[in-house]
């Protein structure tokens, strides 16, 4: 029996929306789609590519602890400013600058 907490199957969601409506986009999508388990970064990107950017839909986003850690190390690794930041992953300089006092980066 599933949990009900394990959360949507967004695998699942994005393979109907490609197959229904966006077939020609499922090459760009199917190395995402393959793999073992999607993160919060993944299931942005194929909305992206799905969908375009959606700036209005940008406001209802969420990112968990992992996906946050991996935003602000891409930061120390490419070394860039919180306003390159935020410019790439779509966020408020503020949203990254709350990120990095919470996790101490």
């Amino acid at each position: 029996m599933k949990s009900l907490a394990q959360g949507p199957n967004y695998r699942k969601i994005f393979a109907d929306i490609i197959e229904m409506k966006h077939p020609e986009k499922k090459h760009r999508c199917s190395n995402i789609l393959e793999k073992k388990k999607l993160s919060v970064l993944d299931v942005v990107e194929l909305n992206t590519i799905i969908f375009g950017y959606q700036p209005e839909s940008q406001k209802f986003k969420s990112y968990d602890e992992k996906a946050i850690k991996e935003i602000l190390n891409h930061q120390l690794k490419s070394k860039l400013s919180n306003t390159q930041l935020a410019e790439i992953y779509k966020l408020s300089r503020n949203t990254v600058t709350a990120w990095k006092r919470k996790y101490r980066y």
